[in-house]
């Protein structure tokens, strides 16, 4: 039998790499606050264009290497209105927020506390523990002290899974992971999530799920090369 096109591998001529990722926030009036939180996460703003109906959309970039470039791009714009139209009829349907949610709903919201990977969510790649360490420090103070962010920012941690000892060993002494007991799937890396109702996605439009990894060098098996289950 004929192997199909999808089954042939193709012969590219150049390398690829991820374009870019398009995120919503939910009220035209927070557009500077949706950006200002992308800024305080390292991604670096390239072009804030005001449209005709006051919303902004706007244009980061994950590193200053990919300002010029067509990779490492995070466009951020107003959730589009018949998105919007769409959300508020689900909601309607299935009775989001009140006392008698359908119980899909529920149920996918227990996931959703269980696990932050168990939806739509975005990672970002940071090669300095430090600077993950400083970021998610800033984004814990500005959940407690920060007039426009106060309460609005849920952090989640996951350790690497235990036994290698020098991992263990900085991590105990990490001001964010010291006593995280939450593990990721995988050794020799950790993640930071955010979720925030900044900003919109999932099949609720509720809030967004962004998460932040980080590697120790060195190591070929680590969270993010080889999924460990258990």
């Amino acid at each position: 039998m004929m192997a199909t096109l999808l089954e042939k591998p193709l012969a590219l001529q150049g390398a690829r790499s991820m374009g870019h990722m398009a995120l919503h926030y939910k009220n035209k009036e927070e557009g500077p606050l949706a950006a200002r939180l992308l800024s305080m996460l390292g991604y670096v703003l390239t072009q804030d264009l005001t449209l005709p109906d006051g919303a902004h959309f706007y244009r980061f970039v994950v590193d200053g290497c990919h300002s010029p470039r067509g990779d490492g791009i995070v466009y951020l714009s107003v959730v589009p209105e018949a998105q919007r139209d769409l959300t508020a009829a689900i909601h309607e349907a299935l009775n989001v927020g009140t006392d008698k949610e359908h119980p899909a709903v529920v149920a996918m919201r227990k996931r959703l506390e269980e696990d932050p990977e168990y939806s739509f969510h975005y990672g970002t790649l940071l090669e300095s523990l430090e600077d993950l360490e400083a970021i998610f420090g800033a984004l814990e103070d500005a959940n407690k002290n920060d007039p426009e962010l106060k309460g609005r920012l849920n952090l989640v941690y996951n350790r690497a899974l235990p036994g290698n000892p020098a991992v263990d060993a900085r991590l105990d002494a990490s001001p964010i992971y010291g006593n995280v007991t939450r593990y990721a799937y995988g050794k020799n890396g950790v993640q930071a999530f955010l979720e925030t109702d900044i900003l919109a996605s999932g099949v609720l439009g509720e809030t967004m799920m962004l998460e932040f990894d980080y590697v120790f060098p060195g190591y070929d098996q680590h969270v993010l090369s080889v999924v460990e289950w258990g």
